[in-house]
Order: C-alpha cells, then sequence, then structure tokens
C-alpha cells in the first residue's frame, strides 16, 4: 500500500510538471510553445541556458536573483536590471559570455541610483501600457516579448513573426507619452538559427 501510494503521488508529480511545460511554455519562459516561433529544440536550449546563466548569477551573489533579468532568445542572452557598481555588471556580462551555447550578449544592465517613487511608478505604466497596447493588436504576438522601462526608455525583446509586426510593436512603443527611447532587439523568425515548419 505505501509503495502504492509513492507510486501514484511520483507519477501525478511527474504529469503535472507535464501540464505546466505545455501551458505555461518550456520550463517556465513565458513564451507559449504553440505561439513560439522556435522549434522546441531551441526552446529547451534557450530554457536550459538561461537557467544555468541564473543559476550562475545566484551563486555570485543572490540579490541579483531579484535584481537581475536575463531573456535568452536562439542563443542570444538579453540582460536587464539594476546592480550598485560598475564591476558587478561586468562580472555578470562574464558569466553570460562564459554561458554554455551563447552566441551574443546584449547588456542593458544600469548603475543603481537613489530611488525615485515617482520615476518608478511612470517606468511600471509605461510598461503596463505598451504591454496592453501589444496584446489588444491583432497583428502582434503579444508573447513573444518582453518589455522592461527604466527611466522612461523602453527595452523590448523577443521574436517578430516579420518585419511589419516588428514595426507595428516599436510604433506601439514610441506613441506612449513620456517614452524618451525606445531600445529593441527584436529578432525575426527568418534570422533564427532553426525554424519550425
Amino acid at each position: 500500500m505505501k509503495n502504492r501510494f509513492l507510486l501514484i503521488f511520483f507519477l501525478g508529480f511527474l504529469l503535472t510538471g507535464c501540464i505546466g511545460v505545455s501551458s505555461k511554455g518550456i520550463f517556465g519562459t513565458g513564451v507559449s510553445v504553440a505561439f513560439d516561433p522556435r522549434t522546441v529544440g531551441t526552446q529547451v536550449d534557450d530554457s536550459i541556458m538561461q537557467k544555468s546563466l541564473s543559476a550562475k548569477i545566484l551563486i555570485l551573489d543572490k540579490n541579483y536573483f531579484l535584481k537581475i533579468k536575463s531573456k535568452v532568445l536562439d542563443g542570444r542572452i538579453f540582460l536587464t536590471g539594476k546592480v550598485d557598481e560598475p564591476e558587478e555588471k561586468l562580472k555578470i556580462t562574464k558569466l553570460a559570455w562564459e554561458t554554455k551555447g551563447v552566441r551574443s550578449v546584449r547588456n542593458d544592465i544600469k548603475i543603481r541610483e537613489k530611488f525615485n517613487f515617482k520615476q518608478s511608478a511612470k517606468d511600471v505604466l509605461i510598461t503596463s501600457q505598451l504591454r496592453t497596447a501589444i496584446i489588444f493588436n491583432k497583428n502582434i504576438k503579444a508573447t513573444n516579448y518582453q518589455i522592461d522601462t527604466y527611466k522612461k526608455k523602453i527595452y523590448v525583446y523577443g521574436i517578430a513573426m516579420n518585419s511589419e509586426e516588428r514595426d507595428l510593436v516599436l510604433k506601439e512603443a514610441k506613441e506612449i507619452l513620456d517614452v524618451e527611447d525606445v531600445i529593441a532587439s527584436i529578432l525575426l523568425v527568418e534570422n533564427l538559427r532553426i525554424q519550425k515548419n
């Protein structure tokens, strides 16, 4: 009876893990497998790279876990967040380059300044406005994009199905009130190493 209970528990654990993979994205990356233009193999590789980098960052300093965000798309690593010293930014960049399989690293990590509630609230508002705009635009697959805003500058990372979609995302970003700059790292499906059929 005890063995049967353990077997049922173990199978239940495995099956819920499978459901999470198919409904939330491969290993929880936030991009749905069904909508992601990358192959499942590329998604798995990117997810492994992202988890590996997150582990290395956590080992370096546990405070970075909440301060630094990373995104891996087709072997390209994108870093955002805030650190206290320029040396920390360099260490994290070095860690990213040491990740197995990396093709390039884009480091948009900023050096922390004195906290400004008004600025932080404005940045959250800008991010929310852009996220809402691309969700409601039928010509944009919103799940393929990550958005960060820092000091009224929008950083957009993702994969566009074509150049028209990329241009629409940039247009939506530039139309938001008080945005000073849009820094986009949007890959086109045609530029991915391996594409879904």
